[in-house]
């Protein structure tokens, strides 16, 4: 307002004007309303609370990745308990027949092959003919050193018989001592040579009863190497040609590599049986003749030779065949798989988590079972041994366990009771 301009009073609402009406109401200012105000407000509450919400589930991430993280860095192992290794009463190996006497059979002198009579398959008998050699260079070397000797025989006749003149002779002093000593000496060396033509003849003669092969002992041929007219050559200077190769299946011999868990138990004596897969549900008896005595450091077996009779031929040299024998149930060390062993220079160790920690432990094998060890000392049934261990594993370190693998030890119990 002005200076120059009066002010006009103000009238009430009751107020009437001059004309007699009542003034127009004010009109109010503008501004914000009350539920105006309240939509903000409750628009502020959600933005806070959504803000509040993201910081919480912010901070719950953070929480879960460190959680995540750390639990991320404990390595998981897998662990077995041991089981009691059970050996079984009853034991079956692998093995191979071998025949009882398996010879073969060579020429003991030179010549040309005149005959033979026996081929594969055929049972001989002992003495029989089997083949026959022809020697006409031996024969006419008998027939020369035969005619040295009746030479040799003739000249000692008559060096005896002048022996014993001079020696009469000596007796009148009709002959000189010398001559008489020449005489007798004549006569012996005469005698010498007799004895080494003698000699000549029988060597000869012996080499000429070997154009006749016979058969050494009952068998079965299996195989026969020459044919009528072949060159047959005998001699320190060459190589011996086999002629027949004779096998004595009478009785058949059965060699088998018995574990060394069980070498005890196989005693001199002690009966077996043999199954094949060519006589189903058929059984042959045998016995365990003898053993090696010694346990082949290479393969950790016995080798034990069972002998079976087999009057009928019915066992073939060469079958493969199952040995079963016949050994007292016992219980023996803790097992546990190969895998879960540590080859360390500290020795041998396996890892056993204790408290969701790993503790390195010394352990001694009693016995190797390939897949599976027998423990003698530093294990319990109650230790959760870890399987496939790391190289960097090291006693002390944190580890979860992941799985315990009760169904592999339950096959491991049973693969020893089967062994």
């Amino acid at each position: 307002m002005t200076s120059g301009t009066k002010a006009e009073p103000r009238m009430n609402a009751n107020e009437t004007t001059p004309s007699g009406e009542r003034p127009a109401a004010e009109v109010p200012e503008p501004g914000l309303t009350k539920g105006t105000w309240i939509g903000v407000v409750v628009i502020a509450a959600i933005v806070a609370l959504v803000v509040l919400f993201g910081i919480a589930a912010r901070r719950r991430s953070e929480s879960t990745l460190e959680t995540d993280t750390k639990a991320a860095s404990i390595p998981s192992v897998n662990v077995i308990h041991p089981v009691s290794s059970v050996l079984s009463s009853g034991l079956a190996l692998p093995g191979n027949t071998q025949a009882y006497v398996d010879t073969p059979i060579y020429a003991r002198t030179s010549g040309y092959l005149k005959s033979w009579h026996f081929d594969i398959g055929a049972h001989v008998r002992k003495g029989q003919l089997m083949a026959v050699i022809e020697t006409p260079e031996l024969d006419e070397q008998l027939q020369v050193t035969q005619a040295d000797l009746k030479s040799a025989e003739a000249n000692l006749n008559l060096a005896n018989t002048t022996s014993a003149r001079y020696q009469n002779l000596l007796t009148t002093n009709s002959v000189s001592k010398q001559e008489t000593d020449v005489a007798v000496s004549d006569a012996a060396a005469k005698k010498a040579a007799v004895d080494a033509s003698t000699a000549a003849v029988r060597r000869l003669q012996q080499l000429q009863s070997f154009e006749k092969i016979y058969a050494p002992f009952d068998g079965i041929v299996t195989a026969r190497n020459v044919d009528i007219g072949a060159l047959i050559q005998a001699g320190e200077n060459t190589t011996p040609k086999e002629l027949f190769h004779l096998a004595a299946i009478q009785q058949i011999r059965v060699f088998v590599s018995v574990p060394e868990a069980y070498s005890t138990s196989i005693k001199q004596g002690g009966k077996a049986t043999l199954t094949l897969d060519e006589y189903p549900g058929r059984e042959f008896e045998g016995s365990v003749a003898r053993n090696s005595n010694a346990i082949d450091s290479a393969t950790r077996t016995l080798n034990v030779e069972v002998d079976v009779d087999n009057p009928k031929g019915e066992l073939l040299p060469g079958a493969y065949v199952f040995v079963h024998f016949k050994v007292p149930e016992r219980t023996s060390n803790l097992m546990i798989p190969s895998n879960t062993l540590l080859f360390r220079a500290q020795g041998l160790q396996v890892g056993v988590v204790r408290d969701g920690r790993v503790q390195l432990v010394p352990v001694t094998i009693s016995k190797d079972l390939g897949a599976n060890v027998e423990i003698a000392s530093g294990l319990t049934p109650n230790d959760a041994v870890v399987l496939d261990p790391s190289d960097s594993l090291a006693s002390g370190q944190e580890v979860q366990v992941k799985s315990r693998d009760n169904e592999n030890a339950k096959q491991m119990q049973k693969k020893a009771g089967a062994q």
